[in-house]
């Protein structure tokens, strides 16, 4: 199954309030394993960036003013998603502001039938506990030092690892803890010996005299020392 990982970055948080997006980016997964297809682009919004969307993403009104419009690279954009599922961290925010780019230009909107929200799935999984990106990361172990700055492209590559977390992508039952790997020979007898209780009488021998007979033989015939052989 395809699947679109993406984030927007935009000038604010309200596309009501004229708000434009600055950069999109995109990954591509296939079966829930990123196949190395991506989609980015930076875009001129037409209106200054405000002084907090500077602050997180780092981008400036000099910066965008020579890069192309949202109307020049719809068709791109709309060619790389294709009929695909989206996945997004707080969608509403997202797809709030590409429909309304859409809109702008006269283009249909994208249906939320098509939406994954890893947010909500999070909330789910993690009730009352911070489920932002950066707070995911770390739950999951993914290693996100080099987001100084939130950028859509770095962002879908976190979100495609947090989100085969969610998922259920790895195994936690098949990764041993560190403190089981140094338990010592000990610890390891007392906890196989209180698994599994011995027998109050070991059972008889099912091995008749000529089979003894015929073992203790082969055994004095071989050329090595063997553990089978009793020791004084």
């Amino acid at each position: 199954m395809r699947e679109i990982i993406l984030d927007t970055e935009t000038t604010g948080i309200s596309p009501d309030d004229g708000d434009r997006i600055v950069e999109i980016g995109c990954l591509e997964v296939e079966h829930q394993m990123p196949t190395g297809r991506t989609f980015q682009c930076y875009l001129n919004p037409e209106r200054p960036m405000s002084q907090g969307a500077t602050n997180i993403t780092g981008i400036s009104d000099a910066f965008l003013r020579d890069k192309p419009k949202f109307a020049e690279k719809v068709d791109d954009f709309l060619a790389f998603i294709g009929d695909s599922k989206l996945v997004m961290h707080n969608a509403p925010f997202d797809m709030g502001f590409l429909n309304h780019e859409l809109a702008l230009i006269g283009r249909p909107a994208l249906g939320y039938d098509r939406v994954v929200d890893t947010l909500e799935i999070a909330r789910t999984k993690f009730a009352g506990a911070k489920n932002d990106l950066n707070s995911l990361c770390r739950r999951f172990g993914v290693d996100n030092s080099g987001r100084e700055k939130h950028g859509a492209l770095l962002d879908s590559e976190l979100l495609a690892e947090v989100y085969l977390e969610l998922k259920g992508g790895r195994q936690p039952g098949l990764i041993f803890k560190q403190d089981r790997l140094d338990c010592n020979d000990q610890e390891i007898k007392q906890h196989t010996d209180t698994a599994r209780p011995r027998r109050p009488e070991p059972l008889p021998s099912r091995l008749t005299q000529a089979e003894e007979s015929a073992h203790q033989e082969f055994i004095k015939n071989l050329s090595a020392p063997s553990k089978w052989q009793a020791t004084e």
